[in-house]
């Protein structure tokens, strides 16, 4: 990231604790993670979701973290009920992250995820020294794109036929908000 810090912090927001995983949330990352319809609307969340994949998911973040490449959070309830998962990705030569998020179903359409990515985008540039952060979305999930523009993003463009999924190409729109824009 931008500026060290010594470990990822803990955020919180009216309605979410934003915490680091722990290898005991795989359960329930591979519950989550594993529907479907999770796997339709991102690019990198596979299906099915196997037995081990959380447990090596959440076990990458730590080194991720110490090499400056990025953080990822749980997101939970208040009562500490995971309901998805958020991150930066970082690319510190060009002071910039990019930020990618997943909600479980059963929490959609509740503002979790663009209350979740508003604190995120603030510890961004606030803690994390980002000039720029930057996220997309499949053309095909718009909802994803109301997520970045309700938390503040700009609408910067569509990327035709960027990406290759399920053998097909597909667009993908780019959002963005510089410091001085927030």
């Amino acid at each position: 990231m931008p500026r060290m810090i010594r470990h990822p912090p803990t955020l919180e927001t009216e309605r979410l604790v934003l915490r680091p995983f722990r290898l005991a949330d795989a359960g329930r990352v591979r519950e989550l993670a594993g529907d479907r319809a999770i796997y339709e609307t991102t690019l990198n969340v596979p299906h099915p979701y196997e037995e081990g994949m959380a447990e090596r998911w959440i076990a990458s973040h730590a080194h991720e973290f110490f090499q400056g490449r990025g953080m990822t959070w749980a997101v939970t309830q208040k009562d500490g009920e995971l309901v998805g998962a958020i991150g930066l990705a970082a690319e510190p030569r060009h002071g910039r992250a990019e930020l990618g998020y997943w909600i479980g179903v059963p929490y959609w359409n509740r503002g979790y995820c663009t209350e979740a990515a508003r604190a995120v985008l603030a510890c961004g540039f606030e803690t994390l020294g980002c000039h720029r952060i930057l996220a997309h979305h499949l053309e095909e999930n718009p909802a994803s794109g109301r997520v970045m523009e309700k938390a503040g993003m700009v609408k910067e463009g569509v990327l035709r036929d960027h990406v290759r999924k399920d053998g097909r190409y597909r667009s993908i729109v780019v959002y963005g908000l510089v410091r001085t824009e927030e």
